[in-house]
């Protein structure tokens, strides 16, 4: 028996149709087709269904079975099992005791990508892919143009880089006219395009995205965590010129070149204050959204408590080897330190127990 299977990778005859997969049989897979192509008619898929029918009516030497398997939405592994799965049920459901032989018909690289999964299933005769045929005039490559440039995707895909490096000429014209050295404008418009390139390589949009689209939800909804995100960004940068200053003010105190041990020193003692600040900032104001979210946990009171005994461990170190401070002092604020986040760990932790084990009356 000869198996032409169908492969649909990306599951669109079941995103776009009412048909549940896998599809088997002629008459079966025959109306799949014509149920996608009146969905999408642009959707190759349905090319691929109709040439596996093509197949399946042309060979009349051996019994021919058609079918249809998909996967998921993406291409990726969970993609390459579903199919692997469909297959598994297309020949479970064949009543025959005939060798069967697969043939399958795919519409690009990436559906034969699950090539290696269905030959672990059943022997591979061959595989055919679909390429629908276009009239090569001005008319269809202008549809084309018009399509790639239709999809968002493709627009910043293409035309961004291609909109840099256009740019460069003018660019130099400009940097000619004010006096600039024309090397700077080619090392700016290639360090742009560099970036785009290396974004689009990460996906740093689609984290942007994100970001500006929890900042929204944020916004809208009222969150105490916006207006403290803001405050604690200009307490970190007020404390990165504040660790900056006193390094600077240290430098003319000391005579020679400094150690590594003693800068890095100098900028904690600076600016640890200022980032206490901010770290407490932040804490009381998710305190605050998880209170008005009825989420709230005693827990989540240690989160200042162990901010504060961080920064007094960080300002009696780095003031201890500034020689502001002498042993004593270091070793009576590492204690009071570790005292501060025991004691607030067991306080809230014994608060929350009883809360819990509090039996309400009905």
């Amino acid at each position: 028996m000869l198996l032409v299977l169908c492969v649909d990778l990306d599951d669109d005859l079941g995103r776009k149709t009412d048909f549940d997969t896998p599809v088997i049989g002629r008459d079966n897979v025959e109306a799949a087709a014509v149920s996608l192509a009146t969905a999408d008619p642009e959707d190759s898929d349905v090319n691929v269904m109709f040439e596996g029918v093509h197949l399946a009516d042309r060979i009349e030497d051996e019994t021919v079975e058609v079918a249809v398997v998909t996967g998921t939405d993406g291409g990726d592994i969970a993609a390459n099992r579903a199919v692997g799965d469909e297959v598994d049920e297309v020949l479970a459901s064949l009543s025959t005791s005939e060798e069967i032989q697969a043939v399958i018909v795919t519409d690009g690289a990436q559906d034969e990508s699950v090539i290696p999964v269905i030959r672990s299933r059943v022997p591979i005769d061959g595989v055919r892919r679909v390429v629908v045929r276009q009239a090569q005039d001005l008319e269809s490559m202008y549809y084309t143009i018009k399509q790639v440039l239709d999809d968002p995707e493709t627009r910043g895909t293409i035309l961004v880089p291609l909109g840099i490096l256009l740019l460069i000429y003018p660019l130099a014209i400009l940097s000619d006219m004010f006096g600039l050295p024309g090397a700077a404008v080619f090392g700016v418009t290639s360090g742009l395009l560099g970036l785009y390139v290396l974004g689009r390589g990460l996906g740093v949009e689609r984290v942007l995205d994100r970001a500006a689209e929890k900042a929204r939800n944020s916004l809208y909804a009222g969150r105490v965590t916006l207006i403290t995100y803001v405050v604690a960004a200009a307490l970190l940068v007020i404390g990165g010129v504040r660790g900056a200053e006193t390094l600077k003010a240290v430098e003319t105190t000391t005579n020679g070149p400094m150690s590594p041990l003693k800068v890095l020193a100098a900028l904690v003692n600076g600016a640890v204050t200022w980032f206490t600040a901010a770290g407490v900032t932040t804490s009381l104001g998710q305190i605050t959204d998880e209170y008005l979210a009825d989420r709230f946990r005693w827990r989540y009171l240690n989160a200042p408590f162990y901010v504060l005994a961080i920064a007094v461990v960080l300002h009696a170190v780095s003031a201890f080897f500034l020689d502001e401070v002498p042993l004593t002092y270091l070793a009576v604020m590492l204690t009071a330190g570790t005292l501060l986040g025991l004691t607030s760990t067991l306080a809230f932790a014994i608060a929350e127990s009883r809360q819990s084990g509090r039996v309400e009356p009905s």
